[in-house]
């Protein structure tokens, strides 16, 4: 007990740095992603606490930061806007069937942590999650973007003269100072410092440039100053529970759910290869779950993983629950106690700070391998970063998944081989060589004359495997064309599991599989098949 305190201990200064920068880079995140869920800023701002909070504390992996994010922001807006028009003119209708829709989400995210759905994330392949990671590098620098915009006479307009130059200066200063100061001294938080440094110039020396107040007053909004999230008593009251309002929520709460598991899982793999270590990935989808519907009843946003700030607070050195911990709670006094203070931080350094993310998370390598890597592989690289860069993360990822999984199947569909002799006894043996499965059947069947074939005929599986139903039907077929040919044949060396496969496919199998194999190698390859 002594050496585990002992080892949490000696992290605890920069889990708490790096928590400090976290809760800093979190604000004007989720606020600008409650308005584009169309709903208020402390909506977003009580999301990112409740479930930063919650996934630090039960979460699967040990750093990772959750909270309000743009993927699930852009789906919420449609539902938001849906459902106030159904209800009368102001009376907010469709925030209650969005903390409805979360709860049901967060249900669904922790069914798939008890159906233990989290370990298919070892499914996602290598280029699938450098294309992830490029892509986000990409839509976090897109969204940084709209922050180089300012409200002239109502509307929102790119910054131009002074006050673009003095936005860019201030985002340099904050990206020179998170670059040199490791080369001076590697303990200092980086990005903190850098953040306190920028605000320090702005605030004494009077300068007139955007901060997280006006951010979020241009935006609509009244400020950071609020109170604890409380009970959301009236969602049943404003949302009618029957069918047709499951129908209605029900088909946004799986997306909601996929998609942020989907991040929130790609984010822990993410995280796990920097810091060579590994994350529990059901843990994580019931962490995520219960944070989602406890988030729904006190009147949060809902949210998953959040890979920017996960990586501020890896490279910031917050390793343990602690920093994630540190994050949620700062961000809950900033909102009690020191609204009035964060609110004169210049986005500017904010800015900074992400651009900093953005080049930290993309992958630079990739330029290097895309012409050393299979073509299938730098296709899918590419069409990742594509897909989550103009649509969203999910899509991405799926199809990514489904093109390397062609490709793997095609590879292999090829690869299928029949080597053939005939025996001294006239027995003609066919022995057979790669995976037997749906795509290498039509290469499989061509290896056979079963009109030419002589009366006596052995197949030998020992270095192929029946793979599924497909296969096994092929390979009933050809046993019924050999025996309609009058023609006698054997099955040899089929593992014990593809035995009992084709057995209980079809018991007339049975009569064709030779079971006493004395041949040393079938043992050894029976295993290996296991």
């Amino acid at each position: 007990m002594t050496e585990f305190i002992r080892k949490r201990a000696a992290n605890a200064k920069d889990d708490i740095f790096s928590g400090l920068t976290v809760a800093l880079a979190l604000i004007p995140e989720a606020v600008a992603f409650a308005f584009v869920a169309g709903v208020p800023p402390l909506v977003g701002l009580y999301a990112a606490f409740m479930i930063g909070l919650i996934t630090s504390i039960f979460g699967g992996r040990p750093g990772m930061i959750s909270g309000a994010t743009g993927a699930l922001a852009v789906v919420m807006v449609t539902l938001v806007a849906q459902g106030n028009a159904m209800g009368a003119e102001g009376e907010n209708l469709g925030l209650y069937y969005l903390f409805a829709t979360v709860i049901l989400m967060g249900i669904i995210q922790m069914l798939a942590g008890v159906f233990k759905l989290g370990k298919f994330v070892r499914l996602i392949p290598h280029p699938v999650m450098m294309g992830f990671v490029n892509g986000l590098a990409i839509v976090i620098f897109l969204s940084q973007l709209g922050m180089f915009k300012h409200v002239v006479d109502g509307e929102r307009v790119w910054m131009t003269g002074a006050d673009l130059w003095l936005m860019l200066g201030f985002v340099g200063l904050t990206m020179f100072i998170m670059w040199g100061l490791p080369k001076l001294n590697k303990k200092l938080p980086e990005a903190l410092l850098a953040i306190v440094v920028v605000s320090a110039i702005v605030i004494l020396g009077g300068l007139d440039v955007a901060t997280v107040g006006s951010f979020i007053r241009d935006g609509g909004g009244e400020g950071l100053k609020g109170g604890l999230p409380t009970f959301q008593a009236d969602i049943f009251d404003k949302v009618p529970m029957n069918m047709e309002t499951l129908r209605f929520i029900g088909p946004y709460a799986v997306i909601l759910a996929a998609i942020g598991l989907i991040e929130s899982l790609m984010t822990l793999n993410l995280v796990d290869e920097l810091t060579e270590t590994r994350g529990n990935s059901n843990r994580e989808c019931m962490a995520q779950g219960g944070a989602n519907i406890i988030t729904g009843f006190f009147g949060g946003m809902g949210g998953c993983a959040m890979i920017g700030q996960s990586i501020i607070n890896i490279k910031g050195g917050g390793r343990t629950r602690l920093s994630g911990i540190v994050a949620a709670v700062t961000l809950l006094f900033f909102i009690l106690f020191a609204s009035g203070l964060i609110e004169q931080v210049p986005i500017a350094a904010l800015v900074g700070v992400m651009f900093m993310v953005v080049i930290g998370t993309f992958a630079w390598s990739s330029f290097r391998i895309l012409n050393k890597i299979p073509k299938s592989d730098a296709i899918v690289l590419i069409a990742v970063s594509s897909l989550t860069v103009f649509f969203d993360l999910a899509i991405a990822v799926i199809a990514g998944v489904i093109i390397s999984a062609l490709v793997f199947a095609w590879e292999n569909a090829k690869r299928i081989r029949a080597r053939k002799f005939v025996r001294e006894d006239g027995t003609k043996v066919y022995q057979i060589w790669g995976i037997l499965f749906f795509g290498s059947i039509q290469a499989f069947n061509s290896k056979f004359d079963v009109k030419n074939d002589p009366e006596n005929v052995e197949i030998d599986f020992i270095e192929s495997k029946v793979a599924d139903h497909s296969a096994l039907e092929a390979l009933f077929n050809l046993v019924e064309k050999y025996e309609a040919a009058g023609k006698k044949v054997r099955i040899k060396h089929l593992s014990e599991e593809c035995q009992r496969l084709m057995i209980k496919a079809s018991p007339k199998l049975a009569q064709v599989i030779e079971e006493d194999v004395d041949d040393p190698r079938y043992h050894v390859m029976a295993d290996v098949m296991k």
